[in-house]
């Protein structure tokens, strides 16, 4: 590439305007790249704070629905929905996954009921706010994750999702197969036009621990989560994933956590050129909050830069709990 030489080239011209800066942005992000996760909780007229989540809540069924509201009225696309699950509801086999009655489903169904498709619903498919070990799927009497039949009852959990009105089945599990195994489900049901966003590339992180308080998991877990999940030291091991599950009929993939991940992110949509999103997890949004907390940056300025980061790297969306907030001030 060629170039003028300073003083004839001067980069910084371009940069002394506000209006000169939006003309050349390359990068933008707009509430529509948002995605809004939120937890339910049982009873009724209840919001629960999530000490470890400053500034997040779960909601009750009847709650849920104003929260739907507001993203709507704020831009936001599409919801992701994760249920807290109480002690005596989770079993070894995870059966509450199954229930149609269970608070995922009737989250969904009151979501769809008042808002149709104003906006989406996404929801995720895994065993673990479900079983009463806290691993993401059926065990052994070792304690070894199961894949196929795991599968199995993740086909039946999607299935469930979908018939109380999911828009997106988004499996979080790490198992393999399950993508077309549920794509072949939803199918033979009369759910193809329900998408999948697969969490291709999750990684066993130290940055989940907020999560887990959040759906009633902490303290459960019984070993970890490593046999299933991938190793942070892996890119092409990434790259494998995404690919397997695109042949198998996922309609876009996630990275999950987000911004210690952002190369993965980069990779997967230069090699592949599908919408990518990324899932800016709870231990990233604790760590910005705590910052502001302490004095040490500016909370508006903190959550946009790290959002645009994400779409700097190629990212079509992000989950993060930061949504709301984030469209408002992004609507300003």
């Amino acid at each position: 590439m060629t170039q003028a030489a300073f003083p004839d080239l001067r980069l910084r011209r371009t940069r002394r305007t506000g209006w000169s800066r939006a003309m050349v942005r390359e990068t933008h992000l707009t509430p529509a790249n948002l995605i809004w996760p939120l937890f339910v909780c049982p009873d009724s007229d209840a919001e629960e704070p999530i000490s470890s989540l400053p500034g997040v809540s779960r909601w009750s069924v009847d709650r849920i629905v104003a929260r739907a509201r507001e993203a709507v009225q704020a831009g936001i696309p599409c919801l992701a929905l994760f249920p807290y699950t109480e002690a005596d509801r989770r079993s070894a086999d995870g059966a509450e996954a199954l229930n149609p009655d269970n608070l995922m489903c009737r989250a969904v169904a009151a979501i769809k009921d008042a808002l149709g498709d104003d906006i989406g619903v996404l929801t995720d498919v895994a065993l673990d706010p479900y079983t009463s070990h806290g691993q993401d799927g059926l065990i052994d009497d070792a304690g070894y994750v199961l894949n196929d039949e795991t599968v199995e009852v993740l086909v039946g959990q999607a299935l469930n999702q979908a018939r109380a009105g999911a828009d997106i089945i988004a499996p979080s599990d790490m198992m393999d197969g399950r993508i077309g195994a549920i794509r072949e489900a939803l199918e033979m049901d009369g759910f193809g036009h329900v998408q999948i966003m697969s969490y291709a590339a999750k990684y066993a992180s130290a940055f989940y621990g907020p999560f887990r308080d959040a759906v009633g998991s902490r303290g459960l877990l019984k070993g970890d989560k490593k046999t299933y999940q991938m190793d942070p030291a892996n890119v092409e091991e990434a790259l494998r994933e995404v690919e397997q599950d695109l042949a198998e009929g996922a309609d876009s993939v996630m990275v999950k956590p987000g911004l210690p991940y952002l190369d993965i992110v980069r990779a997967v949509k230069e090699h592949f050129a599908v919408p990518v999103y990324a899932y800016q997890v709870s231990g990233e949004y604790a760590m910005i909050e705590a910052a502001a907390a302490a004095g040490a940056g500016d909370r508006d300025a903190l959550v946009l830069e790290t959002l645009l980061a994400f779409r700097r790297a190629g990212a079509s969306g992000v989950l993060t709990y930061h949504a709301l907030h984030a469209a408002r001030l992004l609507n300003k």
